[in-house]
C-alpha cells in the first residue's frame, strides 16, 4: 500500500536566510496517527503548511496519495483537512454557513447530514445558528475543527489543536481523533502536550532546528530510548553510598532513605540481581522496592537537549 504522504529531501529557506527545514525525508502510513513533536521554531508548522499548499518549498518533493502537491494541487487539497494554530475564521458568519461554504469550496455536494454529524461530535449543534464572533475561544477552536472536516478529508492535519483550550475539549478531541482513525482517516498531529502524543500516536517524529532527528513507533521509541529507575526504600537511612556499591551508578534520595538505580530498559544485563546480592552481603536492608520507566516527555527533552 502506498503511503498517505511521501516527503523527500524537503528544504525551506526563507528570504531572511532562515533555514526552517533541512532535507526532510518522511513517509506517513495510511490510517495511522503520526505525532510530530518539537520545540517552538523547530519547523513543525512550516512542514504542515508546505504539504497543505500554504507555503512553497525551496527544494524537494511531496506526494499526497501519489499526487504531487505542485502539479496536482487541486487533488491534494480535496484530500487534506487542516486545523491551524491560529483562531482565524469567518467572524460574522454563522457556524452552519461557514461549514457549508468550506464544504462547497472543495467542490463537495451539499450534505446536511454530514455537517450535522460533525457538529454534534464537537458539541456545536446547539451553536449552529450563532455568529462565530459571539463564541468563546474554545468554541471557535471547535469550529476550526468542524471546518476542516466539512469536506470529509482523507488526511487531517491538527496543528496544536488543543493549545490553550479546556480539558473538556481536549478529551473530546481525543475521542474524535480515535473515531476518525477507525474510519480510515490518516491524522498528523503536532502538539506541545507530550501526554497527547503518548496517548494517541502510533508513530512519533521529533524535529529540532529544521531536522528530523528521530522517527519511530511509539512503543519502539520508549523501549529503545527509555530508562528505568529502581528505587529501594531502605530500612535505615544512609549518609553516603558505601564504596562496596561503586560498581553501580547509584544516588541517594529522600534524605538518605532511598537508593536509586537508573538502568537501560532495553539491556538484558541490568545489573539488578548483582546489586541486590551485594546489598545483602553488605547488610543493607530495604523494606520495599519499585521501578518506573521514563515518560515520553523525558525522552523528548533528552533528544532535543542532546542536539541543542
Amino acid at each position: 500500500m502506498p503511503p498517505a504522504i511521501s516527503i523527500s529531501n524537503l528544504t525551506k529557506t526563507y528570504a531572511s536566510g532562515l533555514q526552517a527545514l533541512r532535507s526532510i525525508d518522511l513517509e506517513i502510513r495510511k490510517g495511522e496517527i503520526f505525532a510530530l513533536l518539537g520545540p517552538n521554531g523547530a519547523g513543525k508548522t512550516t512542514l504542515i503548511n508546505i504539504v497543505c499548499g500554504i507555503v512553497t518549498a525551496t527544494r524537494g518533493t511531496v506526494l499526497v496519495d501519489d499526487h504531487d502537491i505542485v502539479r496536482d494541487y487541486r487533488a491534494v487539497r480535496s484530500k487534506v483537512g487542516l486545523v491551524p494554530q491560529e483562531l482565524t475564521t469567518d467572524t460574522f458568519e454563522t457556524v452552519w454557513a461557514t461549514m457549508s461554504f468550506s464544504r462547497g469550496l472543495f467542490g463537495r455536494a451539499p450534505d446536511p447530514a454530514h455537517l450535522e454529524s460533525v457538529l454534534r461530535d464537537l458539541s456545536l449543534w446547539d451553536k449552529r445558528h450563532d455568529k462565530i464572533r459571539t463564541l468563546s475561544g474554545g468554541m471557535k477552536r471547535r469550529v476550526l475543527i468542524a471546518k476542516a472536516l466539512a469536506h470529509e478529508p482523507e488526511i487531517l492535519f491538527l496543528d496544536e489543536p488543543t493549545a490553550g483550550v479546556d480539558v473538556e475539549l481536549r478529551r473530546d478531541m481525543w475521542a474524535l481523533v480515535r473515531r476518525l482513525r477507525a474510519r480510515g482517516v490518516t491524522i498528523i498531529l503536532t502538539t506541545h502536550y507530550i501526554d497527547e502524543a503518548e496517548e494517541m500516536a502510533d508513530r512519533i517524529g521529533v524535529i529540532n532546528k529544521g531536522k528530523l532527528i528521530v522517527i519511530a513507533d511509539k512503543a519502539e521509541l520508549m523501549k529503545k530510548l527509555g530508562k528505568k529507575q529502581l528505587r529501594l526504600h531502605l530500612l535505615e537511612p544512609m549518609a553516603q553510598i558505601p564504596e562496596g556499591l561503586a560498581g553501580w551508578e547509584l544516588n541517594l534520595g529522600n534524605g538518605g532513605c532511598e537508593l536509586e538505580y537508573t538502568f537501560d530498559a532495553a539491556d538484558e544485563g541490568t545489573g539488578i540481581p548483582g546489586l541486590l546480592r551485594r546489598l545483602g552481603e553488605l547488610g543493607i536492608g530495604f523494606k520495599d522496592l519499585n521501578t518506573r520507566q521514563s515518560s515520553l516527555e523525558e525522552i523528548f527533552v533528552n533528544l532535543v537537549s542532546d542536539r541543542a
